[in-house]
């Protein structure tokens, strides 16, 4: 399919520049989303339709807008919006955000073109989210698990790891079940010439490659490409899930990073702002975004999506947190204080939540025991969280033996069960084995979250006396 195929109309009556939009006469049939070629000295630049209206068309150019004169550039309209090439052939490749290579690898021979805005699932045809993907990091796995079909993101802070954390994701996920196949789609939006080195370097060491489609669109790229890019992203991954009957797992980061796009075009547009100048349809906009992700009753495959965004401040009222936890199912927070500890990944246990985690665990799923393994480690958490506050105003010498076993028992899970290498995975049994450990410093009768039965058969101290026997 070329441009050319498409052509429809043209014009040279153009009545401004601002930036890289391009104001012209609004000829009739124009579409919102519709892709624009502007001729330049013999040369062409793309573009898109970003607002219409009865007299005038407002163009986001794919670049510079310098020598374009009103009278002389021509302005083509094609009648069709972005459209990325999909193929299996993108496993193993990296591209950027409107699906070009970036690798030094051949164009991808498509199997179709596809719309990056999709097509919305069928209600009447999602099934609830309730099979859980395997990060290897214990602190996702046992109290945050990720269940296929899930929006669930990660709220950040500069200067936290939050890239290194996707990168590990990227390197360890997995899905339980013989013969299911698991792809990851990365996709980054506006990141630096340093970060995009780090993700490009990390991909192509990594052997998970042939597993992965990456885009990336580094800060320099034009505004319309950092918009396209989580669409760009998720097309592709809806392409390898439905048709291909694979479970994806889509992780995007910096979702801030495309808040800001939106809001650059939003005042270059002259709208009315709203929160913090911020339009009053990022709502809406993230939710395109976040809700292509789930499961329907026809298709084998999955969507999963995991956003990162940093917050402005380590506010996580800022809208950009605020909306984005509206519309997903939970959220994964990163705390500067346990990141000042030394602990990696620095997961804020108390703020952060997976709604969806519930119906992703257990028999058959994790392990029998791991509903009650969570419970148990965060009701020994908060305890020794209020201990240490206590500890903090009466002294250390005032409290009882009981209270400085609950400081013990804070001391290694932060240490041994939330602090993890970079490159270590973990299993769901190893995870919930190491919960085991550090739970059995507490007295039996604290363990007040745990059934008798499962303490027999779980227990450290009762499981080696079995296989003793044994």
């Amino acid at each position: 399919m070329t441009l050319e195929s498409l052509y429809v109309k043209s014009t040279k009556q153009i009545f401004g520049v601002r930036g890289s939009l391009l104001f012209v006469k609004a000829i009739g049939g124009i579409r919102y989303g519709e892709i624009v070629e502007v001729s330049l000295d013999g040369t062409s630049i793309l573009g898109q339709v970003i607002d219409v209206s009865r007299d005038i068309a407002v163009v986001q150019v794919f670049g510079s807008t310098a020598g374009i004169t009103p009278g002389l550039t021509t302005v083509k309209f094609y009648g069709e919006t972005i459209k990325i090439p999909a193929s299996i052939d993108m496993l193993g490749r990296i591209l950027d955000g409107l699906a070009r290579p970036i690798d030094g690898g051949p164009q991808i021979i498509p199997e179709d073109y596809l719309d990056i805005h999709g097509n919305a699932l069928n209600p009447a045809l999602r099934i609830p989210p309730s099979e859980p993907i395997e990060t290897g990091i214990s602190v996702l796995d046992s109290l945050l698990t990720l269940v296929r079909g899930q929006k669930l993101p990660i709220f950040s802070g500069s200067g936290l790891p939050h890239n290194r954390i996707a990168m590990q994701i990227v390197r360890q996920a997995a899905v339980r079940g013989s013969g299911e196949k698991f792809v990851v789609v990365f996709g980054a939006i506006g990141v630096t010439y340093e970060e995009a080195a780090y993700f490009l370097n990390e991909l192509r060491s990594m052997g998970a490659l042939d597993r992965t489609i990456a885009f990336i669109a580094p800060a320099s790229a034009s505004t319309v490409e950092k918009l396209a890019l989580p669409r760009t992203a998720l097309t592709a991954a809806e392409f390898i899930a439905w048709n291909y009957d694979m479970h994806v797992l889509t992780i995007l980061t910096d979702m801030t990073n495309y808040a800001e796009s939106l809001r650059e075009i939003s005042a270059a547009r002259e709208e009315v702002p709203g929160r913090r100048g911020y339009p009053g349809y990022m709502y809406t906009d993230l939710a395109t975004i976040y809700e292509r992700a789930g499961r329907v009753s026809t298709k084998k495959g999955s969507m999963t999506i995991m956003p990162i965004l940093t917050m402005p401040d380590d506010d996580i009222t800022h809208p950009i947190p605020d909306l984005t936890g509206y519309i997903t199912e939970g959220q994964i927070v990163l705390s500067r204080d346990i990141w000042r500890k030394g602990i990696y990944p620095p997961v804020d246990v108390f703020l952060s939540l997976s709604r969806l985690m519930k119906e992703g665990i257990g028999k058959d799923k994790t392990r029998e025991d791991h509903r009650e393994v969570f419970s148990q480690l965060i009701s020994a958490y908060a305890e020794a969280q209020y201990l240490r506050e206590l500890s903090a105003i009466v002294g250390l010498e005032s409290l009882t033996p009981r209270d400085k076993k609950y400081l013990e028992f804070a001391d290694l899970f932060e240490r041994k069960f939330m602090n993890q290498g970079e490159y270590e995975r973990r299993s769901f049994e190893q995870t919930l084995d190491i919960g085991w450990e550090i739970l059995s410093i507490l007295p039996e009768d604290e363990l007040k979250q745990i059934s008798p039965q499962t303490l027999k058969k779980f227990h450290p101290r009762y499981r080696f006396e079995v296989e003793g026997r044994k």
